[in-house]
């Protein structure tokens, strides 16, 4: 099989281990504090990404680890808000697509923020995705709940930590403060992820230090909340993270934002399996804008994506 159609067939693969951590970490916050769960599954997956990654850890200079410290602690603030969402909701499928608004906000902050140019469908892709919010809080007379709101904030906080991942994980020339021009060496892909993940586990745990009581869960701790624990940590963070860093090392190509977009459609699914989720008309209607606000804001991407695939089809 082709380098290019394994990492497609990889890339669906992590949509799928995406979506179902969504069931793991669900099923997870009814029996533990939330907080007190990312902490645990991040520490997990981080000390687990740690193993692998020790030799580049013991290489990376001062500024790099300050640099991968800083994208894990927008990571860790995200993901609190995050499982928060998810603790309060009372339809994960719709979280799903809230959270997914993140990519469309990525090149929002990049052009506020970093001065990067962005193309013309971002712009497009803005009011289609703000009328899908509307929609989505239509049955509380525009009053978001509470779970709603968490999730919008996790969103922004995501598009935050997107633009700094990338521009830690990517070589690169800044200025510095007296003017004067500085190559900023990029973090290698395995240390910076296992630098973030421990990062969020640390915030978390702080967290929920200071808001919430443990001593409920471990006084009567249920064998299967320590499954939830452990799927979430290898199958939805440790697992996924390099499933998806290795299929998009086998392809030179952006097929892959083809497929990511799909992780909410299948949350959604699942949540109407695995919880017998249902949603209003108006709600499924706004989950259908903010997907097509992501198709509209991948528009070109998607475009180049599907015109190569249909070419590698007909020579194959």
């Amino acid at each position: 099989m082709p380098n290019a159609r394994k990492s497609d067939l990889l890339l669906v693969c992590v949509t799928l281990m995406a979506a179902i951590s969504w069931m793991f970490s669900k099923e997870a916050v009814l029996l533990m504090p939330p907080l007190l769960f990312i902490a645990l599954r991040f520490l997990l997956a981080g000390t687990i990404l740690c193993v692998f990654a020790a030799p580049s850890l013991i290489r990376l200079n001062r500024d790099q680890l300050k640099r991968g410290a800083g994208v894990g602690l927008v990571f860790g603030v995200a993901m609190s808000c995050w499982v928060m969402g998810l603790f309060h909701a009372t339809h994960v499928g719709e979280g799903a697509f809230l959270v997914s608004l993140g990519v469309v906000i990525v090149p929002i902050i990049a052009r506020f923020v970093y001065k990067e140019a962005q193309p013309v469908s971002t712009w497009f892709a803005i009011p289609v995705a703000v009328a899908g919010l509307a929609l989505l809080s239509l049955k509380n007379g525009f009053r978001p709940e509470v779970g709603q709101i968490f999730f919008v904030v996790a969103a922004f906080i995501f598009a935050l930590y997107f633009n700094l991942n990338t521009r830690a994980a990517n070589q690169r020339t800044e200025r510095n403060r007296h003017g004067v021009e500085i190559e900023k060496v990029r973090i290698p892909t395995l240390p910076l992820t296992a630098i973030a993940l421990m990062c969020v586990g640390t915030v978390t745990l702080t967290e929920s230090l200071l808001l919430e009581a443990w001593a409920p869960t471990f006084s009567d701790f249920p064998p299967i909340l320590a499954l939830w624990i452990a799927a979430s940590a290898i199958v939805g963070t440790a697992g996924r993270f390099l499933l998806q860093t290795y299929a998009q090392s086998l392809s030179a190509h952006s097929h892959g934002v083809v497929f990511l977009v799909l992780e909410p459609i299948w949350v959604a699914v699942f949540a109407t399996l695995w919880f017998g989720e249902s949603m209003a008309a108006s709600q499924i209607a706004g989950c259908a804008l903010i997907f097509a606000a992501l198709l509209i804001n991948r528009w070109g991407t998607l475009r180049k994506a599907l015109k190569d695939w249909f070419r590698n089809r007909k020579t194959a």
